[in-house]
């Protein structure tokens, strides 16, 4: 199906929402999707004029601010291990966790560059010579696992790992690589086609990694009929348009 257009897809919110005036809708979000959830989102408001605030972050830092009590009335999180943590706390409205998406996870180089085969043993260290790994942090940040996930599973992270340059989130980590202050750097396939100084050298195994999902759900601190609204929007025909626009896998 090709993507909608920015008028169509409005008309389709305003007739698949229920419009609550003056509600507000606070997500917090993983900052893979902004691209795209920032579209969805202007639109939604163009169509029922409530509003929606998105605070993009690594999932493991929203985990960890819903958790310790920031307001939020739906979270996406790039990694089912995020979404576990604060369901695990009560903090999920029961029902309403969904898997919307998925993703990709490539290895991006600073301006035009060859290809390379992705594969047991691989030589990135040679590839990287003097420069570094630009990655999301390993240990915390989802891309930043699956990532060190499928280095370790191609043999090739203990060579890597002193070379690594870790961020906060994946696209400061892209940020590293278009700027040119990294030669190489791994991410997510959609967020490497959000910036043209970057290119796509190769694309790892899917068995090299955990599966990379995307898990959504409506918080118990969500009280407006919008909220709801909104989180069924994301997984409706329109949002699933504008994600697949960007590159990102339908799950739902």
């Amino acid at each position: 199906m090709p993507p909608l257009s920015r008028p169509a897809l409005a008309a389709v919110l305003a007739l698949s929402a229920a419009p609550v005036a003056a509600d507000e809708v606070m997500v917090f979000a993983a900052t893979s999707l902004k691209n795209a959830l920032d579209t969805i989102a202007a639109d939604y408001e163009a169509a029922t004029g409530n509003s929606v605030t998105i605070s993009y972050a690594g999932a493991n830092a929203l985990a960890k601010q819903i958790i310790g009590g920031a307001p939020a009335d739906i979270f996406i999180s790039a990694a089912v291990n995020w979404m576990d943590a604060v369901e695990t706390e009560g903090l999920v409205v029961e029902g309403t966790r969904k898997d919307l998406l998925g993703n990709t996870l490539v290895l991006v180089a600073h301006g035009p560059a060859a290809p390379v085969e992705i594969g047991p043993g691989f030589d990135l260290k040679g590839l990287l010579g003097d420069g570094r790994l630009a990655m999301a942090m390993v240990d915390a940040v989802p891309a930043g696992q699956y990532g060190k996930a499928a280095l370790q599973s191609l043999g090739v992270w203990s060579a890597v790992e002193p070379l690594v340059a870790q961020t906060e989130t994946v696209r400061s980590a892209l940020g590293l690589v278009a700027s040119g202050e990294a030669p190489y750097g791994i991410v997510y396939a959609t967020d490497a086609a959000s910036d043209p100084r970057v290119t796509v050298v190769g694309t790892f195994p899917e068995t090299s990694h955990p599966p990379i999902l995307y898990p959504a759900a409506l918080l118990t601190g969500a009280t407006d009929p919008a909220d709801r609204a909104f989180l069924d929007l994301l997984s409706g025909a329109a949002a699933d348009a504008v994600f697949a626009g960007h590159g990102f896998r339908i799950v739902d």
